[in-house]
């Protein structure tokens, strides 16, 4: 019985990652943030390979990583990154969504919420960090399909704010982690690992196959790109999850 709920259950995820693989392009070319001072730029299409992987699993997470290389071979450009972000995002998907999956509640609730408040320190800390040192001053945002040759606002941002959103983040999680939810570590953990693999994997690519010397300067804009990624994807992947509790078998 279990076999033929499995099988008809495979069209449907074909389905559903099919969409995610799609909706990653679509938000990676429609929305990005460009940073002048590293010559990078920042998109939303990790969150959505996150929300993907946690909701879904590792299979649905793996094509929707896949899907960022629609976006490369889309921009003028970037198609050299193709092969590399099929890969890479990839398996940062299937690593996400696996371990999402794996990491339950048999670990005891005290063990859970410290590790969730530590995660969120962490994760603060690291916000602060990297928005303060790569995502201040002026950045360019640009908005639409195919994407404005100019950016449609260049605004600045202060260090600051990138501080104040680190210390509510690290707050907020702590305080989830403790009162709401404590496994929340275990999905923010994973985001983590599968993250970290996306920036190692980049920096890989670009240094050993593309042959660029400086591709250490784009780790850290990676990081944020994945911090940030996590912070949009967490609440929402456990709000779906909290609304559609059978998604979780």
């Amino acid at each position: 019985m279990n076999e033929k709920q499995n099988a008809a259950k495979i069209p449907l995820k074909l389905t559903v990652a099919a969409v995610f693989a799609a909706l990653v392009a679509v938000v990676t070319l429609s929305f990005v943030i460009g940073i002048p001072a590293t010559g990078g730029y920042f998109n939303l299409g990790e969150a959505i390979i996150y929300i993907a992987a946690l909701v879904f699993g590792p299979y649905v997470g793996a094509i929707a990583g896949g899907g960022a290389a629609i976006a490369d071979m889309l921009v003028p450009g970037a198609l050299q990154f193709a092969p590399g972000t099929l890969i890479i995002k990839s398996i940062e998907g299937a690593l996400v969504g696996f371990l999402g999956k794996k990491l339950t509640a048999k670990v005891p609730m005290l063990n859970w919420r410290i590790f969730t408040i530590l995660l969120g320190i962490i994760v603060g800390v690291s916000l602060a960090t990297t928005g303060a040192l790569y995502y201040s001053g002026n950045l360019e945002l640009r908005i639409g399909i195919p994407l404005p040759e100019n950016p449609n606002l260049v605004t600045y941002v202060p260090p600051e704010l990138w501080y104040t959103l680190g210390a509510i983040v690290a707050l907020l999680i702590s305080y989830a982690g403790f009162k709401i939810e404590p496994q929340l570590g275990g999905a923010i953990f994973a985001v983590i690992i599968g993250g970290l693999e996306m920036v190692a994997g980049y920096f890989l690519y670009e240094r050993i196959i593309l042959g660029n010397i400086i591709a250490a300067v784009e780790i850290p804009v990676n990081i944020g790109q994945m911090l940030i990624g996590l912070i949009v994807a967490i609440p929402v992947a456990r709000f779906v999850l909290r609304s559609f509790p059978q998604l979780k078998s």
